[in-house]
């Protein structure tokens, strides 16, 4: 059986205030943008559209996420201390464990 073949060429114009770059490329763009970033309470809170106390009851202090978050999450220790997160990995964490989160 004989195959038959078609060849084209397609131009798809590009509008001036968009480019094209590969996927991981943006990956490393995010991630630099993240990187050296520290995020206070109110950044998690932005970034996840939940409240404080959400936060703290569903994710902070579940002791399932905790341990691993203990690596790059600072805990306040008294009065006056604040939360600390390194962007980067908490951005990450919250990428990755996403399903986790929110199916308890």
């Amino acid at each position: 059986m004989n195959k038959q073949q078609l060849n084209v060429t397609l131009s798809i114009p590009i509008p001036e205030d968009m480019i094209l770059i590969k996927k991981v490329e943006l990956e490393e763009l995010q991630q630099e943008k993240l990187s050296g970033r520290w995020w206070t309470i109110e950044d998690l809170e932005n970034r996840t559209g939940r409240k404080k106390l959400w936060l703290r009851n569903n994710l902070l202090c579940v002791p399932k996420f905790k341990k691993e978050l203990e690596k790059f999450v600072h805990y306040p220790n008294s009065q006056g201390d604040k939360w600390s997160f390194h962007a980067p990995k908490m951005a990450k964490f919250l990428d990755d464990n996403f399903y986790l989160i929110f199916n308890r």
